[in-house]
């Protein structure tokens, strides 16, 4: 019988002409092989611990004490396959756009006139940063909203992260990957959409906003790094105190937190072939991220499970994406994007302990700003960390603007 369905599905597909094959959205069900883990376990088991400094903590990088209990958790206890079922009750897509198979989930919301949202990630995150925040901005009434803040949204996993394929060539930078982003959302029918985006997700988005501007309805960033106009003689002339020693504060913090930044910029292939083959290497780079990044106190597991975070290591892990993830770096720095401002509305939600932040002034120097929202708690995963505020921030930005 399962033979007998084949054959039938291969061919209706070889009926219908291969450009609208081409443009087919199909339903996409995560399907890891047994050898996959099999093979993790067995790594896991033979993890080769470097040695580390009396007291260190980790100030030198991720602390060893913490990581062989991270570990030992992957090792012993954590259940991919429960997690995996998790994820398979996701309504999860995928696309050939630009020549690859884009991954995305489209949550619908049943509100008619439901305002369609795209929300993209960055690294280290994933389209599991939206998990938690999707049925607040789909089913809003269901936490204390009112309906006529609906949205559908949709959560792209980016090219070369996750479950979508990886660039084969060099060039996929974000001004091409907002192509890809402005395309999915035609190809879905929605004529008119919102964007959000945090980390490479604002970098993105924003190219989305200005390069399918007569589309996207507004821009919402909850990372907003614009810094000083160039050519200013006052760069720094009438902005608020408060705003400026913020700005100081996060870039002397980050002083010492830029090491990944270079070495993705530079080198990305030689930091994957370590990443790619060691998942204790792996989670020990991106688990120090959110643990630094996140508004935490130092203590990842204040804001996040272990399997939410052994989650996002797996889905690097079992897509072999390191690599391909870090590659965006390189592609901002050899082909940055064209300095234009953004015209069409523009909100920042600046939360704390976010890695950089920048100033009303600056930010409406760029971009059209109409909303500006100082959080009162929170760092870079603000999906993950404060879906609440980040969902209230977000409804309250695109409320104007869904008949405007």
């Amino acid at each position: 019988m399962r033979l007998l369905v084949l054959t039938l599905a291969a061919a209706m597909l070889a009926a219908v002409p291969a450009a609208a094959q081409s443009e087919a959205i199909v339903p996409f069900k995560v399907q890891v092989p047994n050898s996959v883990l099999s093979d993790l376990k067995q790594r896991l088991a033979q993890a080769r611990f470097p040695d580390e400094l009396s007291g260190s903590g980790w100030n030198y990088g991720t602390d060893l004490s913490y990581l062989r209990q991270l570990t030992a958790y992957w090792r012993d206890r954590y259940d991919w396959r429960a997690q995996e079922r998790r994820l398979n009750d996701l309504p999860q897509f995928k696309t050939k756009i630009d020549g690859l198979d884009i991954h995305f989930v489209h949550w619908r919301s049943s509100v008619p006139g439901a305002m369609p949202l795209v929300m993209i990630h960055g690294w280290p995150g994933s389209f599991l940063e939206f998990v938690k925040i999707s049925d607040l901005l789909v089913n809003p009434s269901r936490h204390g909203g009112s309906d006529a803040d609906a949205f559908h949204v949709i959560a792209v996993s980016l090219p070369g992260y996750g479950f979508s394929d990886k660039p084969g060539a060099p060039g996929f930078s974000p001004e091409r990957m907002g192509a890809v982003v402005a395309t999915l959302m035609k190809r879905l029918g929605y004529e008119r959409y919102g964007v959000q985006g945090g980390d490479w997700g604002s970098v993105v988005g924003r190219m989305a906003a200005l390069n399918d501007a007569s589309h996207v309805a507004g821009l919402h960033l909850n990372f907003c790094t614009a810094g000083a106009p160039p050519g200013t003689a006052n760069a720094t002339g009438g902005i608020p105190p408060a705003q400026l020693a913020r700005v100081r504060e996060r870039q002397a913090a980050m002083q010492n937190e830029l090491a990944y930044f270079q070495i993705q910029s530079t080198k990305p292939q030689t930091l994957g072939y370590g990443l790619n083959d060691s998942p204790v290497g792996l989670a020990a780079w991106i688990v120090e991220k959110f643990r630094t990044w996140c508004d935490c106190g130092g203590d990842p597991e204040r804001k996040f499970t272990k399997d939410e975070l052994l989650n996002n290591v797996m889905l690097y892990w079992v897509t072999q994406t390191i690599t391909s993830s870090t590659r965006i770096y390189f592609e901002n720095r050899v082909a940055p994007p064209a300095a234009r401002k953004v015209e069409v509305p523009v909100a920042c939600a600046i939360f704390p302990k976010d890695i950089l932040v920048s100033t009303e002034a600056w930010m409406s120097a760029q971009h059209n700003l109409v909303r500006w929202t100082e959080m009162p708690r929170g760092g870079h995963f603000a999906a993950m960390e404060e879906p609440e505020l980040l969902a209230e921030d977000v409804r309250a930005f695109f409320r104007p603007l869904r008949r405007s």
